[in-house]
């Protein structure tokens, strides 16, 4: 195992600006237009993996180990191409889930290749891709390691039961984070943030995708079945937040910037972002709540008319090693979806590396994952009228 490297300055989610869904995917989803749907027996192309030894990866930047002297080597990603010698074209141009669901939609809705073996997007988008028909089944045959050690809370998400279309690429939490010298004391539930010495210190997060969960938690609803009563309720009860002055802002990422600055001193907040702010300032805490928190993946999928199947569903095996997960998890700071990979960090000679095995923001220990689940994806005939109602509060 490598010795721990330096956490990168900008994390790879900190690049994401989630509105909540384009305009034109908004129209898409609630026009439900037929037209886009692939049938299952359309979705498969001649698999050349035997013939053609490569593949082409979509994924975000900074989200791969690097060499620390040199930042164009991928150390994983060498190792793979070397046992295997299937050569890897590692794109970073997923920037946006909208964004890229542009790019690559009018392709796959006209029964095209989309010229990626493989991408990573994040579930909620995932649950579009999989309605839509547009990504195949994986074989697990080829994926023993996935069916060995992908985390069981991990395992059976309601967009996709069983993991049969998609495997967890990283995970990670939505919580509150909070600077706990500012503020005095500690905040163990949702409501909490409503507290009157919080007033104006507060921010949410303006993706209708990243925010209403933890707040329905905070209702105490089981977010793997919310309903429509539900989300009104959450929207209740934040149009009176923003009215009285309690939050000050609707943010993406730059909530790192308010809270590290003091501007802010408790928002909903990325449990991986917050291991890099830890790492300047240790009276920065990461909570999920008593009520709970959302529990959240960006995962690899396999687009139709892929000519290298095959290949890409080795290279998916091949991170669900424990070794080589342990190795990716101690340089991207997400959580693990690979616990088995615990054992490995923790056998580090290396005292930092060794210490990430410790971490529960990488590994969630048995108290915090009694409190974690995922959420249900919003639903298209859902998505027009929510998103409609959510941005108004936010100011989309």
């Amino acid at each position: 195992m490598p010795q721990t490297p330096r956490t990168p300055s900008l994390s790879r989610r900190s690049l994401l600006r989630a509105l909540g869904g384009s305009a034109a995917l908004g129209a898409l989803a609630g026009c439900g237009v037929p037209a886009a749907y692939v049938q299952p027996g359309d979705r498969a192309a001649a698999d050349l993996s035997v013939s053609e030894k490569r593949l082409t990866w979509a994924n975000w930047p900074l989200y791969i180990d690097t060499d620390d002297k040199d930042t164009t080597r991928r150390p994983t990603l060498e190792a793979f191409e070397k046992r295997t010698g299937i050569s890897v074209d590692y794109v970073e141009e997923i920037n946006d889930n909208d964004e890229f669901f542009g790019k690559i939609s009018p392709s796959l809705m006209n029964h095209q290749q989309t010229g990626r073996d493989l991408i990573v997007i994040s579930d909620w988008m995932c649950a579009r891709f999989v309605r839509l028909g547009w990504v195949q089944e994986m074989d697990r045959a080829r994926q023993p390691n996935v069916t060995r050690y992908l985390d069981p809370l991990l395992r059976s998400p309601a967009f996709d039961p069983g993991r049969t279309f998609s495997v967890p690429w990283q995970s990670g939490i939505t919580g509150i984070a909070y600077n706990r010298r500012e503020l005095g004391r500690e905040i163990k539930h949702v409501s909490d943030l409503w507290a009157s010495d919080l007033k104006g210190r507060v921010t949410l997060l303006s993706g209708l995708d990243e925010a209403f969960a933890l707040l329905m938690q905070g209702n105490g609803v089981d977010i793997t079945q919310w309903t429509a009563d539900d989300f009104h309720r959450v929207c209740d009860q934040v149009e009176k937040h923003v009215r009285s002055g309690q939050i000050r802002r609707f943010t993406g990422n730059d909530y790192i910037k308010d809270l590290a600055g003091g501007d802010v001193l408790a928002c909903q907040a990325y449990s991986g972002d917050v291991i890099q702010l830890q790492a300047d300032d240790p009276d920065i805490h990461f909570v999920v709540p008593q009520e709970g928190a959302e529990l959240w993946a960006e995962s690899l999928m396999i687009p139709n008319l892929a000519r290298h199947k095959a290949n890409a569903e080795r290279l998916i095996d091949y991170y669900y090693e424990p070794a080589v997960a342990a190795e990716l998890a101690a340089w991207v700071n997400y959580v693990c979806p690979v616990p088995a990979a615990q054992d490995i960090l923790a056998s580090s000679k290396d005292e930092d590396t060794a210490a990430l095995a410790e971490d529960p923001l990488i590994f969630p220990d048995a108290s915090m994952r009694k409190r974690l689940a995922i959420a249900r994806d919003i639903t298209s005939t859902e998505r027009v009228e929510f998103a409609k109602r959510w941005n108004a509060i936010v100011g989309l």
